[in-house]
């Protein structure tokens, strides 16, 4: 018997990866399966490629970044309207998505330089005949595989960065949203034409896994945690390192003082915007007592206006059909575990979409608040204090992101927050500041991009000392005297003993 292909599935067809809208089942594209010599191939091209890309200078990349930047600029419908069809996004969405991706090539292009160039360090007295210097090289060749939730602004946070930094990149989209990435990689090549600097692979879990053994000189990855462990597993057989953006259970904290009107419109956004597939999502809120039954009515009122469909709606399809089961198997388990379904429930799951769905009095051991969703779903738990609240935000081993709402105490809480990034009455914020690091701690992963953080990522420091004069204090030398060890004693007990 022939297998029904789910809509929005990857599909496998004469050596072609088929990538079909996960809500009309519209075929999207198809693209060319790489083998593990073909992921090789492209690394070695890549190398090649980015000598050349590397001898250009900050000044030849900055100018060619921008002209990349002012493409997208120009051509930003054309792009959200792909992500709309291959992943289902709603179009303005995807603007919004664009818009950050332009916004962090442009910083990242112009940054580039002041971060990561030569420049002179202060030199300690003890080697005071010496300069010291410090620049950052680029690695060579990176490796990105990117998600589908996200499929231009989180590939672009690596790629622009890498590149401004002097590396080659060899991109894997998510084999969800595969037509998106070729896409920038063509647009790219529009305006770097001379040399694959910027290439794609394409295909399931096991070109990834090809890509972290191709030889590549760094592996970027952003996914799940579980997929990040195996991603760790295959770049620890060559020792390259990998920077690693895993999974999220992020936590909104809203105080005594907040302004709910505020935190209700910011967390439905954060949790119901891209459908809660959102590893920045906010899926947990910890409001104190004082103020939770008027929250909750708020969260409410403003996610049940939400509209769900293909076209035109505020809340488009579930992307990854196999997610809808795992969306069901968080509702169900809060429901029969004591939790209180306010808006939505079991029967909001309706694929390949699912409604906003509003929980309350859900244990604090269900899946719904420990296991990452990514879904439009938040559950709500009245807490005592800002105390028990940021207790319970950090009880998770997850630490990606997170959000604070009020006035005299919120942003103590949000320093308090286990998470790499934290919002202060707004959600989901840091993302689109190019100007900061990006990246979480525990399961949520290590390393950061985005930012002059983001831009060291992609550069190796190196490190270069010149003599510029006769040691006073001759002491790295077989060439020393019992007279020059006497005077280096005195002097470390007159710098340091006090």
């Amino acid at each position: 018997m022939t297998a029904v292909h789910v809509p929005g599935t990857p599909l496998i067809e004469a050596h072609e990866l088929v990538s079909t809208s996960p809500a009309t089942g519209v075929e999207a594209g198809r693209l060319p399966v790489a083998t593990d010599a073909d992921v090789r191939q492209a690394v070695e091209r890549a190398r090649a490629a980015g000598e050349w890309w590397a001898g250009l200078g900050f000044a030849g990349r900055r100018q060619r970044l921008l002209r990349w930047r002012a493409l997208l600029a120009q051509r930003v419908e054309q792009l959200a309207e792909l992500m709309h069809v291959e992943g289902g996004k709603p179009v303005p969405d995807g603007i919004v998505e664009t818009a950050s991706a332009i916004e962090h090539i442009d910083w990242a292009a112009r940054n580039a330089r002041r971060v990561l160039g030569s420049r002179r360090v202060r030199s300690r007295l003890i080697l005071a005949e010496f300069s010291a210097h410090l620049e950052y090289q680029p690695h060579g060749v990176v490796g990105v595989i990117g998600p589908w939730n996200y499929p231009v602004l989180t590939p672009i946070g690596s790629v622009a960065y890498a590149l401004a930094a002097g590396n080659a990149v060899v991109l894997k989209p998510s084999e969800y949203t595969p037509v998106v990435g070729q896409w920038m990689v063509d647009t790219f090549a529009e305006v770097v034409p001379e040399q694959p600097v910027f290439t794609a692979v394409h295909g399931l879990g096991d070109v990834g896994a090809a890509l972290c053994r191709s030889g590549v000189d760094k592996v970027a990855f952003t996914g799940s945690t579980a997929t990040a462990r195996k991603v760790m597993a295959a770049c620890a057989e060559t020792l390259t390192p990998v920077l690693i953006e895993g999974g999220g259970k992020d936590a909104m904290i809203v105080d005594s003082d907040a302004n709910l009107d505020a935190a209700a419109e910011a967390c439905v956004w954060g949790a119901m915007t891209n459908a809660g597939q959102t590893c920045i999502g906010i899926e947990r809120v910890y409001a104190v007592d004082p103020v939770f039954d008027a929250f909750v009515d708020k969260v409410v009122t403003r996610a049940g206006r939400l509209t769900v469909g293909p076209d035109g709606a505020d809340i488009g399809p579930i992307t990854m059909p196999g997610q809808i089961d795992v969306i069901r198997r968080h509702i169900e388990a809060a429901v029969s575990s004591g939790g209180r379904a306010v808006l939505g429930g079991p029967d909001a799951v309706q694929p390949p979409y699912v409604h906003p769905t509003v929980l309350v009095d859900v244990p604090e051991e269900s899946a719904a608040v420990r296991e990452e969703t990514f879904g439009p779903t938040v559950t709500i738990s009245r807490v005592r204090d800002a105390d028990e609240a940021v207790a319970r935000a950090n009880a998770l081993s997850y630490g990606l992101g997170g959000s604070a709402f009020g006035r005299r105490r919120a942003v103590t809480i949000a320093r308090r927050m286990r998470s790499g990034m934290t919002s202060v009455n707004s959600t989901l914020t840091f993302a689109g500041m190019s100007t900061l690091p990006f990246g979480g701690v525990g399961d949520s992963g290590f390393g950061r991009i985005h930012g002059e953080d983001g831009l060291r990522e992609f550069g190796r420091a190196k490190a270069i000392t010149r003599r510029r004069a006769r040691s006073l204090l001759p002491s790295m030398t077989f060439e020393r005297t019992p007279g020059d060890v006497a005077r280096l004693i005195k002097a470390i007990k007159v710098m340091y003993g006090r």
